[in-house]
């Protein structure tokens, strides 16, 4: 079947096409039919029936006769290990640990917040409390402990699972330190830790109430699988609000389990075997959807890789990892690739490693500017697939279903909506806009099995964020277009699109300008206030490793390429050369919070940055360029 035939199948017929697709799962009580709706825009998936995550993920494989088969690499560049392990290890190694927690008073419904490093302990804590019907919240490792406090607060954990430390190219982050600083912080208090001690340190634990991981599974009974409803939540993921207080996205059982499973053949083209790799944390939805559960789901191998694009120990790790291990399909962010490039221009790496086996690479995240696209392509000879969705959808909204059929690539679009989303684009009033025009992207309800059925204890703030600006749509707050062909074009977030002198202008249209510069190795474009046009575009431009022209050069280049490209009606005058861009650790730049200092507004330092000190050279940039007077 074509992806055409596919997608029509689903909207003429989306229940019959859903319960199909949920054949695929283990139940131990078949759902009565997919879709229920709750009334007031809000809808559950597959609520009435009963199945277990853990069991789908795990148990089932080996019931099948595929337990000898690797379930998890752990490759840890940074440590230099290497550890497989099967279904059957991990089959009884997450029964044991929910056997020790189920002892511990862990049940069903209850919150158990992971706060792990890159190692596959921290995919059996989550498995072990989908096994209990136990709800999981995995925050990132080495988090600050005001911002762990807040999301203690907010969905009350029993226990936590932590790891003793988490471990960065040339230094340790020290996990136990912040998480006492968290509990000491927070209101609610969990009634006991279990912690998993690395040999790089040895946390010091308290009598009591905190448990050494080992210690704490020693002969306990291990723990079968917990049907639990299809709309029982598995897990709490917090998103960063505009407000400052974390979203906490959830994810309902049955819904889950059906999207994730259907997408790793249909989108990422794996048979069950194959091995699977996304290049993300478990602690971002990449982490939980693919890193832990679709692969996982689907039978496929799933690595656990404990490294960096670069550095560890050079810009070619990649590349070893999928030679290594005969990657499939690998799955990273454009940023990833960006620090390969600039490190690696000529794609030198590339060379030293076998990765035949490799079939496409899919970048996700943030917008992949066509020129990473185009350096990927020619240093790997691979498909390069872009594909765009979001931490309250789980998976793809839009991309190229390479399962279904591998249709023409279009550099700039992460091709066309999957089966379940119904997107449009819109103008201000709500009104569908024609081909070829800007505007805010929305998906008309209901949207699909996996995604968001609303936020943990906060349906108010659900439909404030995200139903109602268009009534009968959820609001993604990206802006973008779709073509004749029907792809979907991503141009930025509904906040990054400028208005200069009454001209809506797209600053993802004039980064993908600046990038194609062939000094540029990264760049982000900001809306700064201005008297007389309302809104100018300001560029900061990071350069390729070894570039030593002179830097007014260089911003003279960009400031005409973006006017030869765009055109004076942009009026892009204003360009730094930075060293670096202010990243979240998940690597997207942090825009808004540039936007701020640009304006000389206060802003709340967000909690996900990874190097505070960059923002002190953006402010030095937007002061030689006449901003950031505060």
């Amino acid at each position: 079947m074509s992806y055409q035939e596919v997608y029509e199948g689903w909207k003429s017929d989306p229940e019959g096409f859903w319960m199909q697709a949920a054949e695929a799962i283990d139940w131990d009580r078949q759902p009565s039919k997919a879709l229920f709706d709750k009334g007031n825009d809000l809808y559950e998936w597959f609520a009435d029936g009963l199945t277990n995550t853990c069991w789908n993920a795990v148990d089932r494989h080996v019931e099948a006769g595929r337990g000898g088969q690797v379930a998890i690499i752990h490759d840890s560049p940074i440590t230099g290990t290497l550890h497989k392990i099967t279904y059957s290890e991990l089959r009884n190694r997450v029964a044991r640990l929910a056997g020790a927690l189920r002892a511990k008073g862990v049940g069903k419904g209850d919150r158990v917040i992971i706060y792990m490093p890159m190692v596959p302990e921290a995919l059996e804590a989550m498995l072990a409390c989908s096994r209990l019907g136990a709800i999981h919240s995995v925050v990132f490792g080495g988090f600050a402990a005001n911002e762990l406090a807040v999301r203690i607060d907010d969905a009350k954990p029993k226990a936590i699972i932590a790891a003793s430390c988490g471990l960065e190219p040339g230094r340790v982050v020290h996990y136990k330190p912040l998480l006492d600083g968290a509990i000491e912080l927070a209101t609610h208090k969990p009634d006991f830790t279990v912690i998993f001690q690395r040999e790089q340190e040895v946390a010091k634990l308290n009598d009591g109430y905190d448990f050494d991981w080992h210690g704490f599974q020693y002969g306990v009974e291990p723990a079968d699988c917990v049907p639990v409803e299809g709309n029982h939540p598995a897990y709490i993921l917090y998103t960063s609000g505009t407000t400052g207080a974390p979203k906490g996205v959830i994810r309902h059982t049955g819904g889950h389990l059906v999207a994730l499973n259907w997408s790793m053949k249909n989108i990422y083209n794996v048979d069950p075997g194959d091995t699977f790799w996304a290049a993300s944390d478990v602690g971002w939805v990449v982490g939980h959807s693919y890193i832990c559960y679709a692969p996982l789901i689907h039978g496929n191998t799933t690595i656990v890789f404990e490294g960096k694009p670069v550095g560890t120990p050079d810009a070619g790790t990649f590349w070893r990892v999928i030679s290594e291990h005969n990657v499939r399909s690998f799955f990273t962010a454009p940023t990833a690739f960006r620090a390969v490039k600039r490190d690696d221009p000529k794609g030198e790496y590339v060379e030293k490693y076998d990765i035949s086996g490799l079939r496409a690479i899919y970048l996700a995240g943030e917008r992949a500017d066509p020129d990473t696209i185009e350096w990927a392509q020619k240093v790997t000879g691979k498909p390069i697939y872009d594909h765009w969705w979001q931490t309250e959808t789980g998976w793809t909204i839009a991309g190229m279903p390479a399962g279904i059929e591998a249709l023409s690539v279009k550099i700039g679009s992460p091709s066309v909506p999957m089966p379940g989303y119904d997107v449009q684009i819109l103008d201000e009033a709500g009104h569908p806009m024609p081909a070829g025009e800007l505007g805010a992207i929305a998906v008309k309800l209901p949207l699909p099995p996996g995604t968001l059925p609303t936020l943990w204890n906060a349906e108010d703030r659900f439909r404030k964020s995200y139903l109602s600006h268009f009534p009968g749509y959820y609001e993604t707050g990206d802006a973008g277009m779709i073509d004749e062909d029907g792809y979907l074009y991503i141009m930025a977030r509904t906040d990054d699109v400028i208005n200069v002198a009454g001209h809506r202008l797209s600053t993802g249209g004039m980064e993908e300008v600046l990038a194609s510069h062939p000094d540029v190795a990264e760049c982000a474009v900001i809306g700064v206030t201005d008297q007389l046009k309302g809104q100018l575009p300001m560029g900061f431009v990071c350069l390729t490793t070894g570039v030593n022209r002179p830097h007014d050069e260089i911003v003279k280049e960009c400031v005409k390429l973006v006017r030869d490209k765009i055109g004076p009606v942009a009026a892009f005058k204003l360009c730094a050369v930075v060293d670096r861009l202010p990243k979240t650790r998940s690597g997207k730049i942090l825009r808004a919070t540039m936007v701020k200092i640009a304006d000389s507004e206060e802003f709340k330092l967000p909690a996900t940055i990874d190097d505070p000190a960059i923002l002190d050279e953006i402010k030095v940039a937007l002061q030689a360029l006449g901003y950031a007077k505060g």
